[in-house]
């Protein structure tokens, strides 16, 4: 089931477009053109291929992530060759 709502009728309602959302693709218009589109997570990412980029993984409102680099041993410094 595919919904529209204006950019006002979002503004006012955003927990109803979620709702919407789940039973398929709310279009945002602006001005009476569609303009956006929300999805659910599962959607865009099967749309997408199940690729999500960096950035949008650290986007997400619940992210979570470990990040422990490994520590660099030796040097990773040498002199300028200028010849």
């Amino acid at each position: 089931m595919v919904t529209t709502l204006t950019s006002r009728q979002f503004n006012q309602d955003t927990s109803g477009a979620k709702k919407a959302a789940s039973q398929g693709p709310v279009f945002i218009t602006d001005r009476g053109r569609p303009a956006h589109v929300l999805l659910r997570i599962e959607d865009y990412l099967r749309l997408s291929g199940g690729h999500m980029s960096l950035a949008e993984a650290l986007a997400q409102a619940n992210a979570d992530f470990d990040f422990e680099p490994p520590r660099v041993t030796g040097g990773i410094s040498r002199p300028a060759d200028l010849d």
